[in-house]
């Protein structure tokens, strides 16, 4: 596979609409069914990707990233095997997904992070994985 499965993270669902959309529910148990309901709405990544060199240390669950460069902008194929980790790796895509080295690089993701208030309603352990997933994706930019 040379490039990514269309996704509609970074264009058709941004970070603004992630927090506006959180925004309208009262409690965690609803704003987790709606990260939940994002994961689901990730591209499935071929099983032929879920590789260990695509494997991110540092989760509690398997994820796999694989990154794309494509005139300038990143892409990513991702999964996980939880529904919840999904749902943050689908939270993390809409920041980066289709945005050039710079640009992911510059996007405040602990600010966005503190607008959801994601990280101290996740485990310590779930908390740890968001920062790896964060981190391998910033280790591409850097890189690209």
């Amino acid at each position: 596979m040379s490039q990514p499965a269309p996704s509609p993270f970074g264009t058709e669902i941004t970070p603004e609409d992630i927090i506006d959309t959180l925004s309208f529910f009262d409690g965690w148990e609803e704003r987790y069914k709606y990260i939940i309901d994002l994961g689901k709405q990730l591209p499935t990544m071929d099983d032929s990707l879920k590789t260990d060199d695509r494997l991110i240390a540092g989760c509690q669950s398997q994820v796999w990233i694989e990154p794309y460069l494509i005139d300038g902008k990143l892409y990513f194929d991702v999964a996980s095997d939880a529904f919840i980790v999904s749902g943050l790796l689908a939270v993390v895509m809409a920041a980066y997904n289709g945005k050039t080295p710079a640009e992911v690089l510059a996007f405040d993701m602990d600010g966005f992070f503190e607008e959801l208030e994601l990280v101290k309603h996740l485990s310590p352990t779930r908390g740890n994985g968001l920062r790896s997933m964060v981190a391998r994706i910033r280790h591409v930019a850097q890189n690209s």
